[in-house]
């Protein structure tokens, strides 16, 4: 079983920043990818950015430039730096893993920004 946690969520202001960390734990025996999902209210789940094993990122068009996703392998944990934030990033983002038992997804973390 692999637990997934997310933190570093919050209230900022717009043009602030947060970093986002997800730290996975349990049977983890491969991981290919580690993604950031959000789900904005009235609108359908989003992937924001992907992290592959050997490092390769890809981000979704609106977040191109403002975020950055990374990870510390060793520690199975991935993280999203996000700045520049803007009202319409607010979101629950959720953290998901895709490895050789599945996929996994952690409980989310709200990310709230004031205009």
């Amino acid at each position: 079983q692999v637990q997934l946690v997310e933190s570093g969520g919050g209230l900022v202001q717009a043009g602030g920043s947060l970093r986002l960390s997800c730290a996975a734990s349990g049977s983890i025996f491969r991981i290919d990818a580690m993604h950031w999902y959000r789900r904005a209210p009235g609108k359908r789940r989003e992937l924001v950015a992907s992290i592959t094993s050997v490092g390769s990122t890809n981000y979704a068009e609106s977040v191109k430039g403002r975020f950055t996703i990374s990870r510390e392998s060793a520690k199975n944990t991935v993280y999203l730096q996000m700045n520049s934030l803007k009202p319409e990033d607010t979101a629950v983002y959720y953290c998901n893993i895709v490895g050789l038992t599945g996929s996994s997804w952690g409980q989310g973390t709200q990310v709230t920004v004031s205009s």
